[in-house]
């Protein structure tokens, strides 16, 4: 659905709407500094996935991530507990496809948070990266 520019700004015009939706947003998202802190005290709480595609992960990946692209999110989700927060990356801010699988694993009853700037944010920080061969994925 696209919006005119006109209906855009009316909509802006609602504060209290606008509080509420960054409230709802905050609470389903992680920023790379968070996370890294829940790596070193809470690592058996959470599942984090990368939803990027085969090369992209093996190229680089978050530490303890496991691979599941969006495109086949849907046929794994019995890899997923719904006992844990399942923390989903992607590419970056502007791709769309950790916000796609976060609204599939939603929609199952899983609980689910989408990190800020996806693997671009988190390589920013500079933070330890895992290049994987070929050879040693289990595909």
């Amino acid at each position: 659905m696209q919006m005119k520019h006109e209906e855009i700004l009316k909509r802006t015009k609602d504060t209290n709407k606008a509080k509420d939706f960054f409230l709802e947003k905050l609470a389903f998202m992680i920023g790379p500094d968070r996370l890294k802190h829940l790596m070193e005290k809470h690592l058996e709480d959470f599942n984090l996935i990368d939803v990027r595609a085969y090369e992209d992960y093996i190229k680089g990946h978050i530490p303890y991530a496991v691979h599941i692209p969006y495109d086949q999110m849907e046929e794994q989700l019995v890899k997923l507990s719904k006992d844990k927060v399942n923390i989903l990356y992607s590419h970056s801010f502007l791709c769309q496809k950790s916000k796609k699988a976060a609204y599939i694993l939603a929609d199952e009853g899983y609980p689910v948070m989408e990190l800020l700037g996806g693997f671009k944010g988190w390589k920013k920080r500079d933070f330890d990266i895992i290049e994987t061969d070929d050879a040693d994925y289990p595909n």
